[in-house]
């Protein structure tokens, strides 16, 4: 799974005068601060990532469209693709792709390694966290994001909702065949949507995300796909080095 309130008052001031003396002026009348944060769209949010914490063994893809602003302005999009093999609490096989670059991340519960298929580079380090914790490490320790690293975090301590500033109900929208309701949020410098399906199983289907801190407001675009009933075998999330590659040493970023 990233806040200013926002709040208005108004006072008045009335002075009368008869003669040679005041009246005393009635007191100001306060007016109710705006709430932003609509109850029902947060429960919505605490619903989805609920439901996702239940889900055990898992097939998710993304098709990515990102934006990169040039100096002038300009925007630029680009596309990927990821795919995503899950098995909670400490199974992954993630393959991230595009026409500029590929690579994979294989997690078993033991190790977690890193490969970059066209140099058969290979980064492994020992871990034994949850997913949750996994996603967390490699960003902060090697910055290496885990592509739709939200579904693991949404209904944790990860992504607490008392943090968003604004949020609201959008109405609903298709995605593909799936009904969705509609909900955009505002958290410090970003804005972002997401739409969950309607029913007795609420997953996300489509992200927006836009970030406020660059004029030119640029946005992510992820359309998500599920498969909750999956065929692959537990020797997906086990790397075995190709003939031919490369183990190199992967360095915690400097965080001077």
């Amino acid at each position: 799974m990233k806040f200013k309130k926002i709040a208005t008052a108004a006072t008045a001031l009335l002075l009368a005068t008869t003669g040679v003396y005041a009246q005393t002026p009635p007191a100001p009348v306060s007016q109710p601060a705006v709430n932003l944060v609509n109850a029902e769209s947060i429960q919505a949010l605490k619903d989805m990532g609920a439901h996702l914490q239940t889900l055990k063994r898992f097939q998710v893809s993304t098709q990515l469209t990102g934006e990169r602003v040039l100096a002038d302005g300009q925007k630029l999009q680009h596309v990927a693709n990821a795919e995503l093999d899950v098995d909670r609490p400490n199974k992954l096989h993630a393959r991230m792709h595009s026409a500029r670059s590929e690579r994979e991340i294989f997690y078993d519960g033991k190790v977690a390694t890193m490969y970059t298929p066209a140099q058969k580079y290979y980064s492994s380090v020992e871990f034994s966290g949850n997913l949750g914790e996994l996603v967390s490490k490699l960003e902060q320790r090697y910055a290496v994001e885990i592509p739709l690293s939200d579904l693991f975090l949404w209904g944790t301590p990860a992504a607490p909702v008392d943090k968003i500033d604004s949020a609201m109900n959008a109405g609903q929208d298709f995605i593909g065949n799936d009904l969705c309701d509609h909900y955009a949020f505002r958290q410090g410098d970003f804005d972002w949507q997401v739409w969950i399906t309607t029913g007795a199983n609420p997953l996300p289907r489509k992200l927006v995300i836009t970030n406020r801190s660059d004029e030119a407001r640029p946005q992510s675009v992820s359309l998500i796909e599920w498969n909750l009933k999956p065929t692959f075998k537990d020797a997906v999330f086990k790397f075995t080095p190709p003939k031919g590659a490369t183990a190199v040493e992967l360095r915690p970023i400097d965080k001077k």
